[in-house]
């Protein structure tokens, strides 16, 4: 293996996925001698392209933040746009991190002079700069795979501020054991968003809705009636029991 294969796939199994013009920037070559020599990585499984990128194939137990951005976009989009129309001018929100959360943050650019809480540094970035918006970040220490905080100071924040949404993700969902998580931090963090929201949106594409559970294995907080869950469409009826629990939407009307 040639010294520019290992660089490309060092960089890319460590941000999840980078660009083509990103590598050759990096690497101070040009577009095309990227494009050379991912081919042979490619055609190995390295590493997959898409659009212009490089995203990563090694195996992790949750995909890296940007390569899950990737991962179902159009139906993440959907379902983002769907729960932005839900907050108001005006509004306040709570959001977790997750590639879908980030969707949700980007259509709520359009709204004006939101309270947003968030523990994701993408997510208050998207929002902060937006005039009349107050964003509050919850947490100082930050995961390098996420750029989310889940440290003490982060509960703190939350815990300071009443909101009328908060907006949450899940790595996958069981028709028993409901919306599962992989980390005992984001069980935490979505108990406390919870507690101090009047109403909790679940917003998931239905990919996450494994009968099996996939991996992951720890029970996020139990939904109320009121809460709501979006959804790109319905999933299986074995979930049926779990959804009509609270109320349901598809993006979209589909």
């Amino acid at each position: 293996m040639s010294k520019y294969e290992h660089d490309i796939i060092s960089t890319v199994n460590l941000r999840g996925t980078v660009s083509v013009a990103e590598l050759a920037r990096i690497l101070d070559v040009s577009d095309q001698t990227i494009r050379r020599i991912v081919k042979p990585l490619v055609e190995r499984g390295e590493v997959r392209k898409v659009h212009g990128a490089l995203i990563s194939t090694q195996k992790v137990t949750d995909p890296p933040f940007l390569a899950r951005m990737n991962e179902n976009r159009a139906k993440k989009v959907a379902i983002a746009h769907a729960v932005a129309g839900m907050v108001k001018d005006g509004g306040s929100v709570m959001i977790d991190t997750g590639s879908t959360s980030a969707f949700v943050a980007q259509a709520l650019e359009s709204k004006q002079n939101l309270t947003v809480v968030t523990n994701s540094a993408y997510i208050a970035s998207k929002l902060a700069l937006i005039e009349g918006n107050r964003v509050f970040m919850a947490g100082t220490q930050l995961r390098n795979h996420d750029g989310a905080a889940f440290d003490r100071a982060a509960f703190d924040v939350i815990a300071s501020v009443s909101v009328e949404f908060s907006i949450l993700s899940a790595s996958s969902a069981h028709p028993l054991r409901g919306f599962l998580a992989f980390d005992q931090c984001e069980v935490d963090i979505a108990q406390a968003m919870m507690e101090v929201s009047a109403r909790t949106v679940m917003a998931v594409d239905h990919t996450k809705f494994n009968e099996s559970g996939g991996n992951a294995s720890l029970r996020l907080p139990t939904l109320d009636p009121e809460d709501v869950v979006v959804c790109d469409k319905r999933p299986h009826k074995s979930f049926d029991d779990l959804l009509d629990a609270q109320r349901f939407v598809v993006a979209g009307g589909a």
